[in-house]
């Protein structure tokens, strides 16, 4: 790793994110012609944030002529985390609700991931994320353990081994973003630890297309 910069911010995500670009690139010496491939979170979380990050990398490898991925966030913060396994992964996902995975390891997905209420989380296992300590009192206080966030080294990390073990078409053809969006579990499992960069959500959108207006008679 040459430079890094998280920040937890989630109102200010699309202000803070181009100035930090900047000066992680400006603190690693490189320009970002320099770059061979840029990866970003997929959540699953809420829209918005995701697309800012997504459209953002997709925006850059386009500019840079170099391909975009996609890493599911629940597994950048299993890697991050110096849990031994087996454990849980767990987010917020409003509406009293944590996006979850089940892991083997640090880099071993065995299940999701999934959107669930927190008392409906597999018990007696290890919860890493800020899920977990946000439902402390459901899931149990206990079983709650760091780190909160993925870093963004982390994510750059895993994706940078994954890529190691590919050749260029094989990384080539998972880069290529698919029509439609990730709306379920089979879906997102699809995917891997390394996919296109396209956002998971999980949810039905809330905005629905109107119908025909209803015929009113006098």
């Amino acid at each position: 790793m040459l430079a890094e910069s998280t920040t937890i911010d989630a109102r200010r995500h699309g202000e803070l994110l181009a100035p930090a670009i900047e000066r992680v690139l400006r603190d690693a010496d490189v320009t970002l012609r320099d770059l061979t491939a840029i990866v970003a979170g997929t959540g699953p979380g809420p829209y918005t944030g995701l697309r800012v990050g997504l459209m953002t990398a997709t925006a850059l490898a386009a500019t840079a002529a170099i391909p975009a991925f996609g890493v599911c966030t629940l597994d950048a913060l299993a890697y991050a985390t110096k849990t031994p396994g087996p454990f849980l992964v767990a987010t917020d996902a409003r509406r009293k609700e944590v996006f979850w995975a089940r892991y083997g390891d640090r880099e071993t997905r065995l299940d999701g991931p999934r959107v669930d209420r927190p008392h409906d989380l597999p018990a007696d296992l290890p919860v890493v994320g800020a899920g977990g300590l946000l439902y402390a009192d459901v899931i149990g206080p206990g079983r709650v353990e760091g780190p909160e966030h993925p870093s963004a080294a982390a994510l750059a990390a895993l994706a940078a081994g994954r890529l190691a073990t590919l050749t260029d078409e094989e990384a080539a053809a998972i880069a290529r973003v698919p029509e439609g969006r990730v709306d379920s579990v089979e879906k997102a499992r699809e995917l891997g630890v390394l996919g296109p960069p396209r956002p998971i959500y999980l949810r039905r959108p809330d905005a629905q297309v109107p119908g025909a207006p209803k015929r009113v008679t006098a």
